[in-house]
């Protein structure tokens, strides 16, 4: 039953980015992150709930939830980023250059953390750095409508570096702490912020315009975002983590597929092996 619940939650992410696209089509990208974190929200919460993982609250340092808030700001950050990032630009090029989050990591980690990468994560960090760029990069079809031009990668970059900068951030917040419980205060947090800067710049005057039809998509990339959660952390209660976090990363592979049938974006070759890498290099990061 974990494999089951794994590849549940591969497929919840990977559907998660192109449920979020079919929402923000007409509606802002910042308003649209709002909303779905509050659906984000409810869901990290209940799996705090169910898992009596609320109790832990009292327990947590001041320095943790310096780190909590801090974290959960960068991930605020980077959810309204790649948000921006998936209005302006094709799914099939924006999450491969969000994955660099994980070569950003490593680059963090070594700098603040003193984390050594060995040589067989090098390799996997030149792989994923090279699939990137062959898939975000793609000729000919698929390509950025000109009056995005190529606003989007420097959105989908600053994305990649406040990912990468919540995982550095999250690792000393998370110290001793369930990591369900953690990641519902991060989001709390991402609610605050989300929302202070949909009014700070006026976005929130739109919500009124916001479809029935794109309100619908939002929700359902917040509930897919929730449900990959829920999912992921039943598969580590049943199965061996080993096997668990592959499948789960294996979520671009469901993202490119479900990209070319609800939005009918295609892959070029140069792309394909471009995924090819990347998927590679994960799993090899995984492994190694």
């Amino acid at each position: 039953m974990w494999a089951l619940w794994a590849f549940g939650s591969a497929l919840c992410a990977g559907a998660s980015s192109v449920l979020a696209k079919c929402g923000i089509r007409e509606t802002d990208s910042t308003l649209a992150t709002a909303l779905r974190t509050v659906v984000v929200l409810v869901m990290a919460w209940a799996v705090v709930l169910l898992a009596g993982a609320q109790k832990g609250i009292a327990a947590i340092p001041p320095a943790g939830w310096i780190f909590l808030v801090l974290s959960g700001l960068a991930t605020g950050a980077s959810w309204l980023c790649y948000f921006r990032a998936l209005q302006l630009g094709d799914v099939n090029r924006v999450v491969p250059v969000d994955k660099l989050s994980t070569v950003l990591t490593i680059l963090l980690a070594f700098a603040f953390l003193g984390e050594e990468p060995g040589a067989a994560r090098l390799v996997c960090t030149a792989a994923i750095g090279a699939g990137s760029w062959l898939m975000a990069w793609q000729p000919g079809e698929g390509a950025p409508r000109p009056a995005a031009g190529h606003s989007w990668l420097f959105y989908a970059l600053l994305s990649a570096f406040f990912a990468a900068l919540t995982s550095i951030l999250g690792k000393p917040g998370m110290a001793g702490i369930d990591s369900n419980l953690g990641t519902a205060i991060r989001t709390a947090v991402v609610l605050v912020m989300a929302w202070a800067v949909a009014l700070a710049t006026g976005r929130t005057a739109g919500l009124s315009a916001v479809s029935r039809k794109e309100g619908w998509f939002i929700a359902l990339s917040g509930l897919a975002t929730g449900g990959s959660w829920l999912c992921y952390f039943r598969a580590l209660q049943l199965g061996p983590a080993s096997a668990v976090a592959p499948i789960d990363k294996l979520s671009i592979l469901v993202t490119v597929a479900f990209s070319r049938l609800a939005l009918g974006e295609r892959l070029s070759r140069r792309a394909a092996v471009g995924l090819a890498l990347l998927v590679a290099g994960t799993l090899g990061m995984l492994a190694a």
